[in-house]
């Protein structure tokens, strides 16, 4: 009668243990779709992307490109990513080869001395393998084969591990294009401002000269008893003012070509440029597309896009814990005490085949914990999806207000510079008719250096928004 019922109480333990498990956790999952996007920046609805574009088109400075070509093989910070890749690839087949089955080829010798009055000791003692001879004593013992171990992924645990580690992997690989997008922006960024700092050099340099000349005549007219010796000593500090100023541009030139150096790899040298490119080309007019289009375009959405979906996946192998698993174990072999007989069969042959089932019942908290920071880490991955979305969105929407507005500023700025130099040539013509005092023409000088300044400054903020518009659309990476 107990052989009977004993099957059928294995089997009502198991399954209680299955219903336990399935019923003593919540199901916390997050409800992670896609969120939607708005259906256009500022009521454009042209489905037309400049993010699509490579960034060699982008680009049409030869000598940015160049940069830009050295730093995506020699920065540091992207090579020490690409490990980080291959780390997760090979965690992926880390994952795949623990649901397959797991196969150990081994030997081993060894010898054995029995106590005459123990069990083992008296068998030995009265079983001959060949008649009229004794088994040897001490008893040896040679042994080679095989094992074999395979755990049934029956709930798929296993393969979600091994699929969550595939879309982590992919999460990097996005993660890498990401970086890619930022260093392209970085290094174009900088050298914009390193062109800027060149043609305000100039700039300087040529007003010093006029500042010069200027003094000249303010020396002649003090000769000639016109003015006093303060218009000479004002102009005079205004020029000592100007050449100061230029060691400053000279050391904030040297610190950008530095910053560019280190993104690109490379030791201190000077970076080859045409500053005079800046204010000649006007930036290019960029399409921003629809918002659905970030989803695409964008790789640090892309990449928390992975993420997420590993995050899910984690939940079910952390789930799938309560339940039952299923290992199947072989093995096969030969073993004998002298090493003429191993390879004698059947006599010598030994195998072996179980099957193990085994499920959590009690104190299951660390599977708990588990289950739940599994739970948790998938809602944070939610979040994370959601926020890098509205940034994405928020971000376009911002330098796209920032370009319209920097051109404005840019043509009232250049209109003020046109009038600001006439007024130079005007205020010195006064000045010799002695129609206007020094003050005056020293302050129009410095108003329209001021202004040219400003102008160059300008234009470098528009190259910059323009590159960082690129970057917010989801391009610069391709």
């Amino acid at each position: 009668m107990r052989k009977h019922i004993v099957p059928y109480l294995f089997v009502f333990v198991i399954g209680i243990s299955v219903f336990y498990s399935s019923c003593s956790v919540q199901n916390n999952l997050a409800r992670t779709e896609k969120r939607t996007t708005p259906d256009s920046y500022a009521g454009t609805k042209d489905s037309i992307n400049s993010a699509t574009i490579s960034w060699k088109t982008f680009f049409k400075d030869q000598n940015l490109i160049a940069l830009i070509d050295s730093a995506l093989v020699n920065n540091q910070e992207l090579n020490i990513l690409l490990q980080e890749i291959a780390i997760s690839k090979n965690e992926i087949r880390a994952r795949k080869g623990e649901y397959l089955p797991f196969v150990d080829v081994g030997g081993g010798a060894g010898v054995e001395k029995s106590g005459r009055y123990t069990r083992n000791g008296a068998v030995d003692a009265t079983t001959e393998i060949d008649p009229g001879k004794e088994n040897p004593d001490p008893l040896p013992n040679y042994l080679i084969g095989f094992d074999a171990s395979w755990e049934v992924d029956i709930w798929k645990k296993l393969r979600n591990a091994k699929k969550s580690a595939m879309y982590r992997y992919l999460a990097t690989t996005e993660g890498r294009n990401f970086m890619v997008t930022n260093l392209v922006t970085e290094i174009s960024s900088a050298y914009y401002e390193l062109q800027a700092l060149d043609n305000q050099l100039e700039l300087l340099k040529n007003i010093i000269d006029i500042q010069k000349n200027a003094l000249e005549i303010i020396k002649a007219e003090k000769a000639a008893a016109k003015v006093s010796e303060l218009a000479v000593r004002k102009f005079e500090a205004e020029v000592f003012k100007n050449q100061s100023a230029q060691y400053f541009i000279m050391q904030k030139i040297v610190e950008t070509e530095n910053k560019i150096n280190f993104l690109v790899g490379r030791f201190p040298q000077p970076v080859v440029r045409n500053s005079a490119t800046l204010m000649e080309n006007a930036p290019d007019t960029l399409q921003a597309g629809i918002p659905s289009q970030l989803l695409e375009n964008r790789t640090d959405i892309r990449q928390a896009e992975m993420e997420l979906i590993a995050s899910k996946l984690d939940v079910k192998v952390a789930r799938a814990n309560f339940y039952p698993s299923f290992r199947i174990n072989a093995g096969l072999g030969f073993e004998a005490f002298n090493p003429k007989f191993i390879i004698k069969t059947p006599e010598s042959m030994l195998y072996s085949l179980a099957g193990n089932l085994a499920a959590p019942l009690i104190n299951r908290n660390a599977i708990k914990a588990f289950y739940y920071s599994a739970n948790a880490k998938q809602i944070q991955a939610a979040y994370n999806y959601e926020r890098t979305i509205l940034n994405g969105y928020i971000e376009v929407v911002n330098q796209f207000s920032n370009i319209n507005n920097l051109q404005k500023s840019y043509d009232l700025k250049k209109a003020q510079v046109e009038a600001l130099t006439r007024s130079v040539d005007i205020s010195i013509g006064l000045f010799k008719a002695a129609r206007a005092d020094y003050m005056e023409v020293l302050l129009t000088q410095r108003d329209a250096l001021e202004s040219r300044f400003e102008l160059i400054e300008t234009r470098k903020m528009q190259m910059i928004a323009t590159v960082n518009m690129y970057r917010a659309l989801g391009g610069g990476w391709k």
